[in-house]
Order: C-alpha cells, then sequence, then structure tokens
C-alpha cells in the first residue's frame, strides 16, 4: 500500500481510506474481521462521521476495532461533525463542534481522534466559534488534526483567519462520472458546454496550492450516489476503457476506476466505503497502477468529456 505524509497531518497515511458509512450493514464481527483485512491490506486509515446512522457507525466501528485486535496506535480515525440531517440543519457552534466530538469518542471507545472535520458548511456559523471549540479539543488531546469536507477556497480562507490549527484535509466528491474539480480547466472560457462552468471556484488548484490532502469521497459512485458506474449499460464507452485498459495490467475495472484518481498529481486519498474483502482487495491494488498519460485522458474522454 502507498503511503503519504500529509502536510502538518498524520504522516505515513494510506492513500486508499477506509469509509464506514456501510459498517453497520455487516456484523460486528464481520467488520471486526474486515478491520484486521483492511489493515493487512496496508489500509491504516478510517473515516467516520456523527450523522452517518445517526452515530451508529461510530459505535459499531469503536466495538469492532476492540473485537479486531487492531493496536489503536497503529491506525487514523477520522470523523466528521457539523451534519444533522434528522434535525434538518448543519451547525458549527462551538457547543455542537465539542459535545459532538465527545460523544464520537465515546462511541469509538477513544482517548483522541487523530483528525475532525467540519461535514459540510453551516452557512451561518461564526468562525470565532470553531476557532474556540478547536483550540479546546486541541489543547485537551481529544484532537490532533483538523480538516474540512466540502469546503470552497474563500470558506476555507475564512476559518484560517480564525483557527490557529492548521487545515489538513478537505474531503470532495470525486469519480470518473464526477470530474467537476477538473473539468474548467480544460474547457474554461469555452461557452458551448456547461463543462466550462467553475462549480467550486478553483477548489482543487487551491488545495494544491495551500498544502491540503484532498480525499476523494464516492470514488466508484454516479450522480447523486445512485449506483456504480462499474459494468453498468448507462455508461457504456467508459466500460468499454476501463476493461480495456484493466486487461493491461491484469486486474478488475474497479482498480483501474481508483488507480485514475490516484494518477492525479495532487496526490489524493480515495475513500472507499465497500464492506466486501474481495472489493477492498481490488480498491487497494489501485496504488500498484500508474496509468500511462494517455490512459488517463482515454478514461476521461471515455467519461463523456471531449477535447475543446
Amino acid at each position: 500500500m502507498e503511503k503519504i505524509n500529509i502536510v502538518k497531518g498524520p504522516q505515513d497515511a494510506s492513500r486508499i481510506v477506509l469509509g464506514c458509512y456501510r459498517i453497520t450493514k455487516i456484523s460486528k464481527d464481520e467488520a471486526a474481521t474486515l478491520i484486521n483485512q483492511a489493515v493487512d491490506q496496508g489500509i491504516n486509515y478510517f473515516d467516520n462521521a456523527t450523522s452517518y446512522e445517526k452515530g451508529e457507525c461510530e459505535k459499531q466501528f469503536g466495538e469492532s476495532l476492540l473485537l479486531s485486535g487492531v493496536s489503536r496506535e497503529e491506525i487514523i480515525i477520522q470523523t466528521k461533525c457539523g451534519l444533522h440531517f434528522d434535525l434538518g440543519y448543519f451547525d458549527w457552534s462551538e457547543k455542537d463542534i465539542i459535545k459532538s466530538t465527545e460523544v464520537s469518542l465515546a462511541r469509538m471507545k477513544t482517548d483522541y481522534i487523530d483528525v475532525l472535520l467540519l461535514h459540510r458548511p453551516d452557512v451561518i456559523y461564526e468562525p470565532e466559534q470553531v476557532a474556540s471549540a478547536f483550540d479546546k479539543l486541541y489543547t485537551s488531546g481529544k484532537v490532533r488534526y483538523f480538516g474540512v469536507s466540502n469546503l470552497m477556497p474563500m470558506q476555507i480562507e475564512l476559518l484560517k483567519r480564525y483557527v490557529k490549527q492548521p487545515l489538513v484535509i478537505n474531503q470532495l466528491q470525486f469519480s470518473l462520472d464526477q470530474t467537476q474539480l477538473i473539468d474548467p480547466l480544460l474547457y474554461m472560457n469555452n461557452k458551448s458546454t456547461d463543462l466550462s462552468l467553475d462549480r467550486d471556484n478553483s477548489t482543487l488548484d487551491y488545495c494544491r496550492l495551500t498544502d491540503i490532502t484532498v480525499q476523494a469521497w464516492s470514488p466508484l459512485q454516479y450522480a447523486d450516489m445512485r449506483g456504480t458506474f462499474l459494468n453498468n449499460k448507462d455508461f457504456p464507452e467508459l466500460n468499454d476503457a476501463l476493461h480495456r485498459i484493466a486487461e493491461i495490467y491484469n486486474v478488475p475495472i474497479s482498480t483501474i476506476a481508483i488507480a485514475w484518481i490516484l494518477r492525479h498529481p495532487a496526490k489524493m486519498q480515495a475513500i472507499t466505503g465497500t464492506m466486501n474483502f474481495k472489493h477492498l482487495q481490488e480498491i487497494c491494488a489501485a496504488t500498484h497502477v500508474n496509468l500511462t498519460h494517455s490512459e488517463w485522458y482515454e478514461l476521461y474522454l471515455a467519461a463523456g468529456s471531449f477535447l475543446p
């Protein structure tokens, strides 16, 4: 497994992150086995969120980690706070950040969280409150590093003005079907296509310039997470290209789809939510595939883009 050093963040972090969004779909014993299998594959980074099944995913992960026998010190635990879908709002208040973190610690049966992310933007938040919450969590040793998810450059800049701790992660949607992070770079100033629309104010380039590691979520999903594009009849050209290139490397097409993300020079991490070990192996194998320049573009164009 290829590892990266996150600038001002966790060191030797696996390029593949195991997301725990679906961990309650399997039993605790099965989850414990999967955690062991993931570690054996070289994964040492696990992602969770307070909003996943109203906290049940954090709880299941914590209990399964104890069953697994995997040492807490050998893994990186990340969780996210601020999302309250069940209540109908997002909340980045000092009180909510601290309370959510303390509840997460109890659920996951750990004394500290390696990385805490603010989960999507609370559009009426007060940055001073975030700064105060981060200070208290950091000085108490409850959180070691901080980051965000789905934030644009100026939102991050506003946070940076108040927060003392570096923001080391930005979780963003990115896949062969969801390429809006890079489309405007190729089609800029092109009035004939919506691919020229800048939907995030150059967030990817901003993250690269400011040493923020991008974590690609839903790397095999299309649209609004309605399913995977792999072997999907609605994506014939993309799957033809995936199969052709997969034959060259003698790997499954899921490996190639993840390798496409990892090939980007931003050195992203890819978050997989699979609870299936065979599929997990296929995804981990992507760290050993280095697509050529032409293969990367072939896949990008096969997904529905075109050269301007």
